[in-house]
């Protein structure tokens, strides 16, 4: 059967050309939108060549998705799809069995790589050793030696538990510490510790690392508030890698400055980018990446590949990989 494929995601070269040549073998047609984007987090415009589309991959507008009979499936190419999670979306998608699929399985190892290298670095005070070398060269021994530590044995809460917590938990484990998931709605098929809404503050209290896995929706927006950090441990550390709207970054801080958190590795701020005068920069023991915890060198190929993976199951009616909806 041949298909029309609609994208608005601007791959790279390489990538593209990987699209096009397998489309072409399967005698499928692929429509870029004139609004391609090269940020997979940009908000889709509206494009009139959607109409034409079996397939939308990218971020399509959810109207354009709604008003669009002819699609069979939307491909999403984030992990975070926070603008299609709407019960008048799902509504419509789940009343024509129109299946919704994410590209999680593409960013969760880089992700969780991305937080082990935050928390090994906390750990070991790397970062201030970067900036000593940059600066006055200091022979910080003393100074330093006898103020890092390990993660071995260490207590870490990941607040979320999706496909990045499932890979974090397992990155975790040689260094034989417990892990902690938290969840609102446990499915049982964790392996690893759960807590939900009830046991959240005794989680916080007892875990020597916070690693934010949470998405962007109503229920997360600044879960961790003020009242959240004052129950961390004392010097226990927190790492971002979900989104910035779910932390209060004025809180954030100044449990920062009160050495109520230890120190902080956020790869995700509210807003982004986030302002060169924005106090977040100079706020103490709070170390900064720009959303790059997804990113590998092969990221598009590899958002091509398991897009091509999903619709040869699309076309075998097999199960879809990273399906949401």
């Amino acid at each position: 059967m041949s298909l029309t494929v609609w994208t608005n995601h601007h791959l790279l070269p390489g990538a593209l050309a990987l699209l096009q040549a397998e489309l072409s073998k399967g005698g499928h047609r692929l429509i870029q939108s004139e609004s391609s984007t090269k940020c997979v987090l940009a908000a889709g415009v509206t494009d009139p060549a959607l109409a034409e589309a079996d397939i939308a991959y990218g971020q399509p507008a959810p109207e354009d998705v709604v008003k669009s009979p002819r699609l069979k499936w939307v491909a999403l190419s984030t992990a975070g799809y926070t603008r299609y999670d709407r019960d008048d979306f799902r509504a419509a998608m789940t009343a024509r069995d129109l299946p919704v699929t994410n590209a999680s399985a593409v960013f969760a190892d880089p992700c969780a790589q991305q937080m082990l290298a935050g928390m090994l670095a906390l750990a070991r005070n790397l970062p201030e050793q970067l900036r000593n070398q940059d600066g006055p060269r200091n022979w910080r021994y003393l100074e330093d030696r006898y103020s890092v530590h390990v993660l071995t044995g260490q207590s870490v809460l990941l607040l979320g538990y999706g496909a990045i917590g499932r890979r974090l938990a397992e990155l975790l484990a040689p260094f034989g510490g417990r892990v902690t998931a938290y969840r609102r709605t446990p499915r049982g098929d964790e392996g690893v510790a759960v807590v939900t809404d009830t046991g959240l503050a005794s989680a916080l209290a007892a875990s020597d690392h916070v690693v934010n896995l949470l998405p962007d929706s109503p229920a997360t927006r600044q879960l961790m508030d003020a009242a959240r950090f004052a129950q961390m441990k004392r010097g226990a550390r927190f790492y971002n890698v979900g989104r910035g709207t779910t932390v209060d970054q004025d809180a954030l801080i100044a449990a920062l400055k009160s050495g109520q958190v230890g120190g902080a590795y956020l790869d995700v701020m509210d807003p982004e980018p986030l302002p060169p005068e924005h106090p977040l920069w100079k706020a103490p023991n709070c170390f900064l990446t720009c959303h790059i915890g997804g990113g590998t060198t092969d990221q598009d190929e590899k958002l091509v590949r398991q897009f091509l993976e999903n619709l040869r199951r699309f076309q075998a009616g097999d199960v879809l990989i990273d399906r949401v909806i």
